[in-house]
């Protein structure tokens, strides 16, 4: 049983694209306001004040309204593009490994081979400021790092029992991700069929399925509901992302409700 979804990372440049896409459109759209407001203010001459009981009077009225409503439109526009735009950038930027990835598992021990060096190398670098610099020569510090170990500038020590203590939580925290994915991948389930439906096993998306011959009771959907299920219209289908929680609750639900 294989860990993640093949077009993973298809789908998430596709979100990225949308997001720019999006971006884009909306900036647009606030050029255009913007320049509908120009053209709108065209019309009135410079410094022209409304005429109160001139014939002109409602239509200078209208236009200002007309013209403020543009600069409004324009504004919320660009806010939206904004919006737009740094969704594009954290999706693009987010550096988090989803269980969708079909490389999950090597791009986290590439993380903890990262932080365990990274722990080591604080350790380093307290015992050189212990030892009074005499161990700096060992070291590949930079000329920075050197001065303040010489000069006495960190309070207690380079890296503070704390931020070690925080790195190692960290490496705990990814030890066990690799450990679930590990188990995960060896985790035998297959997909079951019961009376008016199925349970499928949809490796191409890694995902559980309850597909239903007809649509399932207002109960059975709540139960679905509470236990992480949701319906996607595009597969037609209640699931959730295979992990071995929804493995686990899978079966509770086949055998309290549907195997029966």
């Amino acid at each position: 049983m294989s860990v993640g979804r093949a077009d993973y990372k298809e789908r998430k440049q596709n979100r990225i694209d949308a997001f720019n896409a999006k971006a884009s459109k909306s900036s647009i759209e606030a050029n255009q306001e913007i320049a509908k407001a120009k053209k709108m203010g065209s019309v009135i001459p410079f410094g022209q004040p409304i005429l109160i009981g001139h014939h002109s009077e409602g239509k200078h009225r209208r236009l200002i309204k007309n013209i403020d409503n543009a600069h409004r439109r324009a504004f919320e526009a660009d806010e939206k593009a904004e919006y737009y735009k740094n969704r594009a950038e954290s999706a693009e930027t987010n550096q988090s490994i989803s269980g969708d990835d079909t490389e999950a598992l090597d791009r986290l021990k590439s993380k903890l081979a990262e932080y365990e060096k990274a722990k080591e190398r604080m350790k380093e670098i307290n015992k050189a400021w212990k030892q009074g610099g005499s161990l700096l020569d060992e070291l590949d510090l930079n000329d920075t790092e050197k001065t303040k170990i010489k000069t006495g500038e960190y309070e207690t020590k380079p890296f503070p029992t704390w931020q070690i203590s925080n790195m190692n939580a960290e490496i705990r925290r990814i030890k066990k991700r690799i450990e679930e994915l590990t188990k995960l991948d060896q985790m035998q389930i297959e997909s079951r069929k019961f009376p008016n439906g199925e349970m499928r096993i949809n490796t191409d998306i890694n995902r559980i399925q309850f597909i239903f011959d007809a649509i399932p009771s207002e109960e059975i959907r709540k139960i679905l509901k509470s236990h992480g299920f949701k319906w996607s219209p595009k597969e037609k289908a209640w699931q959730r992302q295979k992990t071995i929680n929804a493995i686990n609750t899978t079966n509770r639900l086949l055998k309290n409700y549907f195997l029966k």
